[in-house]
């Protein structure tokens, strides 16, 4: 049986009246841009200035969107949506500050969410950005092929042992370990390094996964090299695919500084690599193993429809699809019904420190054209079933 994304009794079923009535509500306010910029302004002045709203927010935008302020107040979430066969990948969503004592309480946070993960088969994956445990002009220097200083080196050294020491407690808790990607000008840097973890900890079991943001023209020409090289030396790549998330900062800064964007000229192209990528990594499977980053609807039926093709089941441990925890339920929810593998990113962390991350939230559904719209008729549409229906959830 074909997944039908439009049964909103499946997408819905976890959330009650009340729930479904705020998310109608918040995805309303957020489809007015004016009212997005606002907000966005009014918030920040308020807990700049200690006003009391962290309540408000807390009641509103942040439940919908975090799972929580910690992960064990991230449990009743993960046990729930556990409950109905979808997994869960705990992402601390606060943004450190450049020093080396931060990148020290990034890596202990991490390796805490691992510990806490090991036991829990509603927490396969741990997640983290490699900018949380190392400077970002770091990065970009290496990527640069520029020297570094004797202290840089050190850093560097430090660098490499974080990302390391999370692999090695991923390995020995069998924790996925999905790094994320970031911007063009610092990812050479981070690819080298993960590449070079994909060789030592993906020999057999998988454990690192790294990200390929398919809005970068040349993700797939790098992917096809990368695969060569991993053929020849006998490991496993991992990977999560998604369309990107640096879009506006990358064509600036290439106009600013006079290079060739490496963004796509337009959506239709990036979709089309996003679906390329998509094909070749599930027609190498015995290679490379694939987290399906998306709220694409088309780009996930073609998915289904190739591993249909190459005869890959359902439940094939070698595919996983992820959406973000308060979007594209109807994805995550009927995608699990039919037996995929189907994580949500669940961030969380204390309200004021997870509030960029809100905010970038409710800015990228207001620039993604239709992401909002669809969001507000699939709730509509469940609100007008449950008017007609006997099992309303209060």
């Amino acid at each position: 049986m074909a997944v039908n994304f439009n049964n909103t009794e499946i997408a819905f079923h976890l959330k009650s009246d009340s729930e479904l009535e705020r998310a109608y509500f918040l995805f309303k306010m957020i489809s007015i841009e004016p009212l997005v910029r606002i907000g966005t302004a009014a918030t920040n002045f308020a807990l700049k200035a200690h006003l009391p709203v962290e309540g408000l927010i807390r009641f509103t935008v942040f439940d919908h969107f975090c799972g929580g302020v910690n992960e064990v107040d991230c449990l009743p979430i993960i046990n729930k949506m556990h409950a109905s066969k979808v997994y869960s990948v705990l992402d601390y969503s606060v943004e450190g500050k450049a020093v080396e004592n931060q990148f020290d309480f990034a890596l202990k946070t991490i390796l805490n969410l691992i510990e806490f993960s090991k036991d829990k088969e509603a927490l396969p994956i741990a997640v983290f950005k490699p900018s949380a445990f190392g400077s970002f002009y770091l990065y970009q220097k290496i990527s640069e092929k520029k020297s570094l200083t004797t202290t840089e080196n050190e850093q560097w050294e430090r660098i490499k042992t974080r990302f390391k020491t999370v692999c090695e407690a991923g390995k020995l808790h069998n924790v996925k370990i999905l790094i994320d990607a970031e911007e063009s000008w610092i990812q050479d840097a981070v690819d080298d390094l993960v590449l070079e973890l994909m060789e030592t900890f993906n020999t057999d079991a998988l454990i690192v996964y790294s990200t390929l943001q398919t809005y970068r023209w040349d993700r797939l020409d790098y992917l096809k090299k990368i695969h060569t090289k991993a053929k020849q030396s006998n490991f496993k790549l991992g990977f999560k695919v998604v369309r990107g998330a640096y879009m506006e900062k990358e064509r600036q800064r290439a106009k600013d500084m006079g290079y060739t964007s490496p963004i796509c000229d337009t959506k239709a192209l990036t979709d089309t690599l996003f679906n390329d990528t998509i094909k070749y990594s599930l027609s190498n499977l015995e290679t490379i193993h694939l987290f399906i980053g998306t709220h694409n609807e088309e780009s996930t039926h073609l998915a289904l429809e190739l591993m249909k093709a190459y005869e890959i089941s359902n439940n094939d441990s070698r595919v996983w699809f992820g959406q973000l925890y308060g979007m594209s339920d109807h994805i995550s929810f009927n995608l699990a019904e039919h037996g995929y593998n189907v994580a949500k990113y669940l961030p969380f962390g204390p309200v004021k420190d997870v509030m960029p991350y809100l905010i970038r939230r409710a800015e990228e559904n207001t620039s993604v054209a239709g992401q909002t719209s669809r969001e507000l008729n699939l709730i509509k549409k469940e609100k007008q079933r449950r008017a007609f229906s006997e099992d309303r959830v209060f």
